[in-house]
């Protein structure tokens, strides 16, 4: 065992169980989480998503997208996980695809992922690693691993998901909070449901690559697609899903302010689509860009002039803690978000807007402020970035605080 001295230091084995696939073209806690860790020296097995929720019955996209991953659980159940990065093993869980709530297929699916996990971990020598999930169906598959801390990184209301059972993900969630030396949350209404089930819950906001998206702020040349678009350009960036962004509220506004210029990067996430989207796209003041990689998106930042959050609310939404709001900052944006809990605080560079009317007065307020100054853009995020946070983290996994004793504070605050 890892003595607290060295604890953050410290080179381990890691198997993690994430939410999403390790190529999803948006990169959230799990894989930036998973690839820090590999940098830093920790041989990683990336658990990819197991599923939460049956396939309906007439989406073909579904489907689709099911046989995709049923296709690569065969791949690595006959072949072991690839490679896919230094340090990181990428394992496509076997599973079937539909009938969650029946026993029988539970266990048949927690017996091949079992199998696999140990398999992987014995032909590595892993010795006594931490498993740092992100979901819990996963304790099952760790029954008779020789592990190290158990740690439930908290960043998404998974039960509010439409179609996913509620009352087996709470059951299931509270059995993992049960057995975890350290839980770790992204807002605090996702922490005050852990917190009774796990005294050592604590709540840590998302943070932000500030070295990368801070290249925005430098001077350099636009992409030609946007330097075509007249400014003020208003920015969000991200999936486009159905439950998630408020279209009607980019609607209203788009149309209220057509002087504005809406740059929207990203696409729909597979079996979400809105009717809404397609009108949107269809007025001359918005511009539906596609897709853009992670590592272009700070010359595209350098050409706005505010970045919106325009979260529908709903159960699911309310607990978010957008990775934008950070992103944003660090690129030098000032911020305008719906009311989600996050927001309650007033925070450095941060608008807040309820309905279109409010919503408008926010832009307008922080179009007239104006991009925030380099010296703003670095106060404004303060400690909240991956390292740093990281580092608190693995303190207190290892009962020990990164700064030596005790436990640290909330690092989302703002300077």
């Amino acid at each position: 065992m890892v003595d607290g001295k060295n604890a953050v230091s410290a080179v381990r084995d890691c198997v993690l169980f994430s939410t999403a696939d390790w190529d999803e073209p948006y990169w959230t806690n799990k894989q930036h989480t998973a690839s820090i860790l590999a940098a830093r020296g920790w041989r990683v097995l990336y658990v990819e998503s197991v599923g939460f929720r049956s396939p309906k019955v007439g989406s073909g996209r579904d489907w689709a997208r099911l046989w995709r991953r049923l296709w690569r659980g065969v791949q690595s159940l006959v072949l072991g996980p690839p490679q896919r990065a230094e340090n990181i093993w990428v394992l496509s869980p076997l599973m079937v695809p539909a009938g969650h709530h029946l026993p029988f297929v539970r266990s048949l699916n927690q017996a091949l992922l079992r199998f696999s996990v140990a398999r992987f971990a014995r032909a590595r020598r892993y010795k006594e690693p931490v498993v740092w999930t992100y979901h819990p169906y996963m304790l099952d598959s760790i029954a008779t691993l020789k592990r190290g801390p158990l740690v439930y990184h908290c960043v998404d209301d998974i039960a509010a998901i439409p179609g996913v059972d509620v009352d087996a993900f709470r059951n299931a969630q509270q059995a993992l909070l049960g057995q975890c030396e350290a839980v770790f949350t992204t807002a605090m209404s996702l922490k005050e449901v852990c917190l009774p089930f796990n005294r050592n819950t604590h709540f840590f906001g998302n943070v932000v690559d500030d070295a990368h998206f801070g290249e925005a702020r430098a001077d350099g040349p636009l992409p030609a697609e946007l330097a075509a678009i007249p400014e003020p350009r208003l920015v969000y960036h991200g999936v486009l899903s159905d439950f998630k962004v408020d279209f009607p509220l980019l609607m209203q506004t788009a149309q209220a302010r057509p002087q504005w210029q809406w740059v929207i990067i990203g696409e729909e996430r597979e079996g979400q689509r809105s009717e809404l989207l397609a009108q949107l796209a269809r007025l001359p003041n918005v511009h539906l860009l596609g897709y853009r990689s992670y590592r272009s998106l700070p010359q595209y930042l350098r050409g706005m002039q505010v970045g919106v959050l325009p979260t529908l609310l709903n159960e699911y939404t309310r607990s978010m803690f957008p990775m934008k709001f950070y992103e944003y900052l660090a690129a030098g944006l000032p911020v305008v978000s719906t009311p989600l809990d996050f927001a309650r605080e007033p925070r450095a560079g941060l608008e807040v807007g309820g309905d279109a009317h409010a919503f408008i007065g926010a832009i307008e307020k922080q179009l007239a402020r104006g991009k925030l100054s380099a010296e703003e853009a670095v106060a404004a995020v303060g400690e909240n970035t991956w390292e740093r946070r990281l580092d608190k983290m693995l303190g207190i996994t290892f009962e020990r605080d990164a700064r030596g004793g005790g436990l640290p504070a909330s690092l989302d605050t703002v300077a």
